[in-house]
């Protein structure tokens, strides 16, 4: 079943206090929009759509950049012209699943979506939402107690909310013009449509006022999980001019063989990220039996790789790579090797290590018959 998601991202969140909107501001080292967005990727989703406000397109973009799956639509005044804009963008067809969530709830997790597209899948329409803890009370205007009011039955509406895409587009069209609702439950609630409440999370409350982005800061911990991969590749040398390591080219007298350029260190840093996400190996992706391969530059094995992290809502924390062989001298290239997996990676030069070794003439790296790179990755991926 097709699924999709609108982010809504257009606000300016002006009781958050000075500076940015909510959506662009930092939480834990990443704008509080891309948090959402690596989430719903990550949960699988097909299609997503963010809609931000005009003059905001290249913003978004830069936050969103090696993300896939995604679009922009442009928002309107009300919160209501946003998710309008928002679902009219979708290419899904009436019976696809769409989820529509608040920019400003990023702590949202893939556990949340499933459960949530679940419920949407079997009932056609749901909401994450939890139970209300607390007393009520009514003031009377001037500051005062005027009523206490029961809470049995009464839920605290969270995003997102699932709904059957061509439902919620005929529920909208019949909307009222001139009522603003407080979300999209209440749209499709006023076609007569049951709508489902699925078990939210405290986490997923929405930051409206500066002193929520504290408390966030404190919970965004426990939203994400750190994932380690290794990777070991060695190749023999043979005739040759030069060799690629790392994603450069060195002159040599000899060359490395392999069945595409033979480019270890890409290899064992492919397999690195491979292993961190649990997704097999580099031959399980690009079999060597396989002749389209038959001398391929390596770059596009990492970028594979690195594409599958980003689908998974992830992203490369640091990489290191280690070369051991006794020619050619690999410090004099270590920086132009940085530099270039740091573009492949989409990951600042600093993130990115490369090493050299000998084995002080022992073995066959020691007698110059080949080479081995090792590589670790670290990956963070949505909990």
């Amino acid at each position: 079943m097709t699924s999709c998601a609108v982010i809504v991202a257009a606000g300016v969140g002006a009781r958050a206090g000075p500076g940015d909107a909510k959506q662009w501001r930092p939480l834990a080292g990443r704008p509080v929009l891309r948090w959402s967005a690596e989430a719903l990727l990550g949960a699988g989703v097909d299609e997503l759509v963010v809609v931000v406000a005009d003059a905001e397109e290249e913003r978004a973009a830069e936050v969103l950049a090696g993300l896939p799956r995604w679009k922009l639509a442009r928002g309107g005044a009300a919160r209501s012209d946003s998710v309008k804009a928002g679902i009219a963008a979708l290419s899904g067809g009436d019976d696809a699943v769409v989820l529509v969530h608040d920019a400003a709830r990023p702590l949202l997790r893939r556990a949340h979506v499933e459960r949530l597209m679940a419920a949407v899948t079997a009932d056609g329409a749901a909401i994450l939402a939890l139970p209300l803890a607390d007393t009520l009370k009514r003031d009377d205007g001037q500051g005062r107690i005027a009523a206490t009011l029961g809470r049995a039955g009464l839920w605290r509406a969270q995003t997102p909310q699932g709904f059957r895409l061509g439902r919620l587009k005929s529920a909208y069209a019949a909307w009222p013009p001139g009522d603003e609702p407080t979300d999209e439950a209440m749209v499709v609630e006023r076609l007569g449509d049951a709508v489902t409440l699925v078990p939210g999370d405290p986490a997923l409350a929405k930051l409206t006022y500066p002193e929520d982005f504290a408390m966030a800061e404190q919970l965004a911990g426990a939203a994400r999980t750190m994932r380690v991969g290794q990777g070991l590749d060695a190749h023999r040398f043979g005739p040759g001019a030069g060799v690629w390591l790392c994603g450069v080219r060195i002159a040599h007298d000899r060359a490395l063989i392999g069945h595409s350029d033979a480019d270890a260190g890409l290899h064992a840093l492919t397999d690195a990220i491979l292993g961190a996400i649990g997704a097999g190996d580099i031959g399980d992706h690009f079999p060597p039996s396989d002749p389209m391969w038959r001398g391929a530059a390596s770059d596009q094995f990492l970028t594979h790789a690195v594409g599958l992290v980003a689908a998974r809502g992830g992203r490369i924390v640091n990489v290191d790579v280690t070369l051991v062989c006794e020619r050619p001298k690999i410090k004099p290239h270590r920086e132009a090797m940085r530099t270039r997996l740091a573009d492949l990676l989409g990951a600042p030069s600093e993130a990115v290590s490369v090493k050299a070794t000998t084995m002080e003439g022992m073995g066959f790296t020691g007698r110059e018959e080949g080479l081995v790179a090792q590589a670790v990755a670290m990956v963070e991926l949505p909990a």
